[in-house]
């Protein structure tokens, strides 16, 4: 190829006419964005500057559909033909072309833009002029080419840009909606509803178990469904490691945590898998709010349990002093504390295995209605009884609470003023005292059930009560010190069972000749005949002295006392 000059070629007038085509095409080429025109009106251009024709384009590595010559087809070739100059971008080189006398390859390349060439052919070498027109076109063409990308960049930067700016408007919305509710204090509810109109799909709050707490939307279950333990678990797993909301079927799941463990699961219904980013963004911050909710909650129930357990611990130690500011703490929690109550302790059968006591005791308080108000001690539970309820059947609840462990439940007597909690505390403390030491399966014991041992408790002095089991029960209670014996016991079983052979060995666990042995050995170390009437009634109230005295030196956990 020769220089790109005017002269030696075609006349002035067609030389000028030539110009001023190249300098329309430029002004047209200017005005174009899309890059395929480009490429048409490059291709078309090329017969109005000479002879010459376009034999193809090629452009980012293959042949484009520009109106080529025939067998260059767009993408048949995988690169550049043989031939194209390799000197550089911006040469210009002859080419060998099959049918084509003459060829030559124009760069369309610009410092912006693509990497390619105009590939030209002629019957017979064009002039100079002509071949600095093409080279000028294939340097208008590449210009226009860069042009035409930057403009492509700058409206897919600008979409993007509106995408996100629409995003974080989205997202600010929805972070506004979530954040009035937690404020709000619209509580599970509020949550669910506000992701249902946020997303228009329908929204459950379950808790860790997969128990429905809250719907909101249309198409709940019902019944709902209930999900496998194990499969429940590995999809807690799952969704606590994720980095985002995980699909379960045709739902959204996310779980809220407290200190690394699940304490609610938000699920949004998506059937048709066709959930995008807004609909994630609302169920993570959603599930941020749900988990503020829980630990607000938890928060609560622990201050009111707090302030439950401090009123109910002051109330039976008397030390409400002023009733005014009793009855005002209890009206804060809702409670009336002017209805009759009994105060009733329950206790485990072996001190130390109170795991969950307070619980199962709650849930079986709950159960048989007898009362909101607990307060837990060493190794008691203490329930303010406000209803009258078979105390059999409310034992029988903890021990079902408790998997089958064995507890003991003191009830004490009717109080109807604030400075009586103090009396029926002690009164059914007393009572497990007395169940204690009189032996036999645990039980409920009343304090006004005892009888004769709630005259003999109540007595402010007993040492006249001590020297009648002394002077009844002496000989008895030392040969029981001496030889770890239980004659005692058995003598107060035996005259409390009428008698009866049979029914105090039961009470005594121990088979029926050892009951007649232990007796003999009775009726020769004390020298008594049992069959006699009037010792029999001395002995039962010797006995039953006996049997408070014990319970009065114990404290409540059951151990003597100094």
């Amino acid at each position: 190829m020769t220089g790109g000059s005017l002269g030696g070629g075609r006349p002035a007038r067609e030389q000028l006419s030539a110009l001023r085509s190249l300098l329309v095409l430029s002004m047209l080429l200017t005005r174009q964005d899309d890059q395929a025109r480009i490429l048409q009106i490059v291709a078309g251009a090329v017969e109005s500057l000479g002879p010459a024709r376009t034999e193809g384009i090629f452009l980012d590595g293959q042949w484009q559909d520009a109106g080529g010559g025939p067998g260059w087809e767009a993408g048949s070739a995988p690169g550049a033909p043989d031939g194209l100059p390799a000197g550089g971008p911006d040469r210009a080189g002859d080419l060998s072309l099959d049918g084509v006398p003459w060829a030559c390859a124009y760069s369309l390349s610009s410092p912006y833009g693509p990497s390619g060439y105009l590939v030209v052919g002629s019957r017979s070498q064009p002039a100079s002029d002509e071949q600095f027109l093409l080279e000028v076109l294939g340097q208008q063409a590449g210009a226009a080419l860069a042009n035409a990308r930057l403009h492509r960049r700058e409206r897919e930067q600008a979409r993007a840009l509106q995408a996100a700016n629409l995003a974080l408007r989205r997202s600010m919305q929805i972070h506004d909606r979530l954040t009035r509710v937690a404020f709000g204090r619209a509580g599970q509810d509020g949550i669910a509803h506000a992701v249902y109109e946020l997303t228009g799909r329908a929204a459950a709050i379950e808790d860790r178990f997969g128990n429905l707490s809250v719907w909101a939307g249309p198409g709940r279950p019902d019944p709902y469904p209930r999900c496998d333990p194990d499969q429940r678990d590995r999809l807690l797993r799952r969704a606590m490691t994720a980095a985002g909301p995980v699909r379960d079927g045709e739902r959204l799941v996310s779980v809220a945590q407290l200190g690394g463990a699940p304490v609610a699961v938000l699920a949004l219904c998506d059937p048709g898998g066709t959930s995008a980013d807004a609909e994630r963004v609302t169920v993570e911050h959603a599930t941020t709010v749900l988990a503020m909710e829980v630990a607000r909650l938890q928060s609560l129930a622990q201050a009111d349990t707090r302030t439950r357990r401090n009123l109910v611990l002051d109330l039976v130690a008397g030390n409400g002093a002023h009733a005014s500011q009793v009855l005002n703490r209890a009206q804060a929690l809702g409670y009336n504390l002017g209805r009759p109550h009994r105060v009733v302790v329950a206790t485990l059968d072996r001190p130390g295995d109170d795991d969950g006591f307070l619980d199962a005791v709650s849930r079986a308080a709950s159960a048989v209605r007898v009362g909101s108000m607990l307060a837990p001690q060493l190794h008691d539970v203490i329930v303010l009884a406000d209803a009258e309820v078979p105390w059999e059947q409310f034992r029988s609840y903890v021990v079902t609470e408790l998997h089958g462990r064995s507890c003991r439940i003191g009830v004490g007597g009717r109080c109807r003023e604030l400075d009586e909690f103090a009396r029926s505390c002690r009164q059914a403390e007393l009572a497990l005292r007395i169940q204690r030491t009189l032996g036999g399966p645990d039980q409920v014991t009343l304090f006004d059930d005892l009888g004769v041992y709630q005259v003999l408790a109540t007595a402010s002095d007993t040492t006249a009560m001590e020297r009648f089991v002394t002077q009844w029960l002496g000989p008895l209670i030392d040969y029981d010190n001496d030889h770890g014996a239980h004659l005692v016991l058995t003598l107060s079983e035996y005259l409390g069972c009428g008698g009866s052979y049979d029914a105090s060995a039961r009470a005594l666990s121990v088979h029926r000749s050892t009951l007649k042995y232990r007796l003999r050995r009775i009726r020769e170390v004390s020298g008594y005949d049992l069959g006699h009437p009037a010792t029999q009634f001395s002995l039962q109230l010797a006995t039953s002295a006996w049997s408070t005295l014990q319970a009065l030196r114990q404290s409540p956990g059951g151990t003597s006392q100094a």
